[in-house]
C-alpha cells in the first residue's frame, strides 16, 4: 500500500479555517485516521472515517470544529478545521487504521500506519 501523503497546513489567524488533504493510490479501501502532534507532546488522534465514509468519529470535544470527509473517486480524504485556535498548532498526520471505533470512549484507531511527512499547522496572531 502507498504511503500517505499529507497538505494544506500553513499559517492562519486565530477564528480561520483550513482543509488538510491525505492522499494516496489505493486509499479507498482503508478506514483513515488523522493524528496531531502539538510542539512537545505526543501524536494523539483527531479523527477517523470509514472506508465508505458512512461513519466518523471525533476525539472528545473536537466534533463540531474538526470535520472528517472523504472523496474515493479522488483516493483523498480531508479534514476541515474551522475557528482555528493556537492550541491546534501541530503537525497533522493521517495513517491507515486496521481497527477503527465508531462509538464513544473508544480508541479511535488501532494500530495506525503508512503515516506521510506530516503538514504543519500553525495558529497565531
Amino acid at each position: 500500500q502507498s504511503q500517505l501523503v499529507e497538505s494544506g497546513g500553513g499559517s492562519v489567524q486565530p477564528g480561520g479555517s483550513l482543509r488538510l488533504s491525505c492522499a494516496a493510490p489505493g486509499l479507498n479501501s482503508h478506514a483513515i485516521a488523522w493524528f496531531r502532534q502539538p510542539p512537545g507532546m505526543d501524536r494523539a488522534a483527531v479523527s477517523v472515517i470509514s472506508s465508505s465514509g458512512s461513519r466518523t468519529n471525533y476525539a472528545d470535544g473536537l466534533k463540531g470544529r474538526f470535520r472528517i470527509s472523504r472523496e474515493n473517486t479522488r483516493n483523498t480524504v480531508y479534514l476541515q478545521i474551522t475557528n482555528l485556535r493556537p492550541e491546534d498548532t501541530a503537525i497533522y498526520y493521517c495513517a491507515y487504521c486496521d481497527v477503527a471505533a465508531f462509538l464513544p470512549d473508544q480508541e479511535l484507531c488501532v494500530r495506525p500506519w503508512g503515516w506521510g511527512q506530516g503538514t504543519q499547522v500553525t495558529v497565531s496572531s
